[in-house]
């Protein structure tokens, strides 16, 4: 019975997670986080860096403005939530929003 459970729990797939800043908690229990990516120009191959917002699930409220979070791939939680906090990397010491 054991390995049934084992093998469910691989068949399931690895979730995908991403580190990132917080640039909003105003929701309840929502952050928004800004994660970086950097990739060569297709055509110029210069390195871009790009940025992209995931709206995250944050049950207990403990993100800041700022702070550095980890956050892995769900279900769907609402319309535009479909991630979750793992853990706070990195507090912020000043509270200065991050432009976006």
């Amino acid at each position: 019975m054991v390995e049934t459970a084992n093998t469910e729990q691989t068949k399931r797939g690895h979730r995908k997670e991403r580190e990132g800043k917080v640039i909003s908690n105003k929701m309840a229990k929502t952050i928004v986080v800004r994660v970086e990516r950097r990739f060569p120009h297709p055509r110029f191959k210069k390195v871009v860096t790009g940025y992209t917002k995931f709206y995250a699930h944050d049950e207990k409220n403990e993100a800041g403005v700022g702070d550095r979070v980890r956050i892995q791939e769900t279900r769907p939680i609402s319309k535009t939530k479909r991630w979750r906090l793992l853990e706070v990397i990195e507090r912020n010491a000043d509270a200065d929003p991050v432009a976006v």
